[in-house]
């Protein structure tokens, strides 16, 4: 399983001739770095001076979102191996036999249900970097401020990780052949993209007027 190399061998195999990982598993292991930033930031912010002046409601805050940004670490590790399946499964499809009429339209079905398998899971993947960014927010506005350029830095990741994501649905969408799921797909990304893209600026306004 991809997420069980160690980093060496995960870039050894991205940069070889083998078609998958590939920049899904890339956007994933992006998405995957942000989230273990956020756990260090509140790792580093459980316990020390900064923790101890909060009142219970908000330490518990704190416990919590370092709870979801572990959690958060595997599942986005989990993608990894999600999208290289749904890739391979993909290819597969077009050893199907093409001979007669039937198998031909047989054959098209079911390339068009790949396509949207292996673009399901990077739109996830944007998904659920988008929703990690209430995370990051509470590593910048409640975590130790010594290490909240770790938060910015996880913010960046983030959003390159969406982006990349996006760009892993379009190259699917493409041959979908379906024009209102194509545009309903589309629209979604654009909104993905666009509210990332305003959460990660409010986030590193506050990290540059904290370092």
């Amino acid at each position: 399983m991809l997420k069980d190399m160690n980093i060496e061998e995960f870039i050894k195999d991205l940069s070889s001739e083998a078609p998958a990982p590939g920049g899904g598993g890339a956007a994933a292991m992006t998405a995957a770095l942000s989230s273990a930033l956020s756990s260090m930031v509140f790792n580093l912010t459980v316990g020390k001076k900064c923790y101890n002046a909060y009142d219970e409601h908000t330490k518990q805050e704190v416990d919590k979102a370092l709870e979801s940004s572990l959690e958060s670490t595997d599942e986005f590790l989990n993608y990894m191996d999600k999208d290289a399946k749904a890739f391979l499964e993909l290819m597969s499809l077009f050893k199907l036999p093409k001979t007669t009429d039937q198998e031909k339209a047989d054959r098209q079905d079911k390339l068009q249900e790949g396509y949207r398998n292996a673009l399901g899971t990077p739109l996830e993947l944007a998904r659920k970097c988008l929703d990690s960014y209430s995370i990051i927010d509470k590593a910048c506005k409640l975590g130790n401020k010594n290490v909240i350029s770790d938060a910015g830095v996880a913010a960046l990741l983030l959003q390159a990780a969406i982006e990349s994501a996006i760009l892993n649905v379009y190259v699917n969408l493409a041959y979908i052949k379906d024009e209102s799921y194509k545009e309903q797909v589309r629209e979604e990304c654009v909104r993905i993209k666009n509210q990332g893209n305003e959460i990660k600026n409010s986030i590193m306004k506050i990290v540059y007027e904290n370092i």
